[in-house]
């Protein structure tokens, strides 16, 4: 039982959510048998304490006393229960939803022609869009939906006017290009990390029209104008800096999860043009980092991702900014998930440290955490050999190259990464064994290494030839 979906399903619920459903399965008008609400509480036990759940006959006595075990029984009454599981989230997503609620109240309402009842909720509806903060394409579409509704009920009164009508049109191209750009801009970075090719639909028409008509004015619709004309013309660089300014100027319009997703595009933007030579998009980089993680756009349920702090820390060491990493690195430590906290914290000290020629600080630190994390750990290990190397303590660098070697050799679940880390452990000894002082063969090296392919490590190697 323990891998079955309805658990999976079940774990994902919090505290809260757990006793709102068990008054969802006590409600009639959801679930009309009792023997749900008995496996729902038997499981929910399990829950509470963190311990396995029990086995199929175990549960299946507890719920149907007396009588022999039925497999298929137990299976269908669990399937009912993940399925009203399934409703209870949708059913609470709905409610939470204010306008989607308002919405569907005043489309039936209409139906109905209950005209006064409608024109109340209408009333509701259009106070409770215009006082929400946000202005995102998600906003625009309600506005259009509800415009939508008023119209019905005027067409239904043979009260339609021509301002009405052309009010509903432009919500209707509002909410479209808010859409349209924004799909557009997922596409598109989508294609940047994948082999697959899309096909843009209306998009050229939507640019054209929002250029024309002064739909730029709409900071949801500029702002991803902007990331769309970006991302297609990297190297005209007005694109992305109005990206950036309006993204900085307008982020309370958007959810925090929208704002994360937008600086994330920005931030992969600032990484590619970085790798293909231009340097000064590594402060752009630093600057979302800085203001996403001071606005909380990348913290999920208050945690941070290991992989968005040590992104962080690399921005922030690029940029030689080593107060601000040392204050981040502790500062967002307890945000970290428990299992890879003090792993993920020591590493990004001990690369401060690295970073900071502090050797001796550097590597007790990355021989204080366990690296549950296997590339975690490969990066300490290459990191320790930085250090061995450049403290020139040739003993321990060569006991070290072994190690790290035999790690790999029985790591097979690696894959590519196997070959990058020995690589860069075959490039290290050709660093040991040419003479620094002949100039020949230091030049032979440096062409073979900025061949190379697979390679980890190359700049920092580069500099050490």
């Amino acid at each position: 039982m323990d891998k079955s979906k309805l658990i999976k399903l079940l774990r994902s619920f919090s505290r809260e959510e757990q006793r709102e459903f068990r008054k969802f399965l006590q409600s009639p008008f959801f679930n009309r048998r009792e023997e749900t609400l008995v496996l729902f509480d038997l499981l929910e036990k399990h829950l509470k304490t963190g311990k396995p759940i029990t086995d199929k006959p175990d549960a299946y006595a507890a719920i149907f006393p007396n009588e022999p075990f039925d497999d298929h029984r137990l299976r269908m009454l669990m399937s009912q229960l993940f399925q009203l599981g399934g409703q209870f989230l949708a059913v609470r997503g709905f409610m939470m939803d204010e306008a989607q609620s308002l919405l569907m109240l005043g489309q039936v309402l209409r139906k109905r022609k209950l005209t006064a009842q409608f024109a109340q909720t209408a009333a509701d509806l259009a106070t409770k869009l215009d006082t929400q903060p946000y202005r995102n394409p998600d906003f625009y579409q309600n506005k259009y939906l509800a415009s939508l509704e008023k119209y019905r009920t005027a067409y239904d009164m043979r009260d339609v006017d021509a301002t009405q009508l052309q009010s509903l049109s432009h919500e209707l191209d509002t909410a479209f290009l808010a859409r349209k750009l924004w799909q557009s801009c997922l596409l598109l970075s989508h294609e940047a990390v994948s082999n697959v090719s899309y096909d843009f639909g209306l998009l050229e028409e939507a640019l054209a029209f929002a250029e024309r008509s002064g739909a730029l004015e709409t900071p949801a619709i500029a702002i991803f104008y902007h990331c769309y004309r970006a991302l297609t013309n990297p190297a005209e660089a007005t694109f992305f800096q109005n990206f950036k300014r309006l993204l900085l100027q307008h982020g309370s319009l958007f959810p925090a999860e929208e704002m994360r997703d937008l600086y994330i595009l920005a931030i992969n933007f600032c990484i590619r043009r970085y790798n293909v030579g231009s340097q000064a998009y590594l402060r752009d980089q630093f600057d979302f980092y800085k203001d996403g993680l001071r606005q909380g756009y990348f913290l999920t349920d208050g945690e941070l991702s290991r992989y968005t702090y040590q992104n962080a820390v690399t921005s922030g060491l690029v940029m030689q900014e080593f107060d601000w990493v040392e204050r981040f690195i502790h500062g967002y430590r307890d945000k970290l998930a428990g299992p890879y906290r003090e792993s993920v914290f020591s590493f990004n000290l001990a690369r401060l440290a690295y970073e900071k020629k502090q050797y001796d600080k550097a590597l007790p630190l990355l021989q204080l955490a366990e690296y549950k994390d296997l590339l975690l750990n490969l990066a300490a290990k290459t990191l320790q050999l930085k250090i061995y190397f450049e403290l020139d303590e040739f003993d321990l660098l060569e006991a070290h190259l072994s190690a790290f070697k035999t790690f790999l050799l029985r790591k097979k679940e690696l894959g590519y990464h196997r070959e990058i880390y020995l690589n860069t452990i075959q490039f290290t000894r050709k660093l040991l064994e040419t003479n620094p002082f002949d100039k020949e063969a230091r030049a032979g090296l440096r062409e073979e290494i900025a061949a190379a392919k697979n390679l980890g490590e190359k700049e920092w190697l580069l500099g050490q030839v």
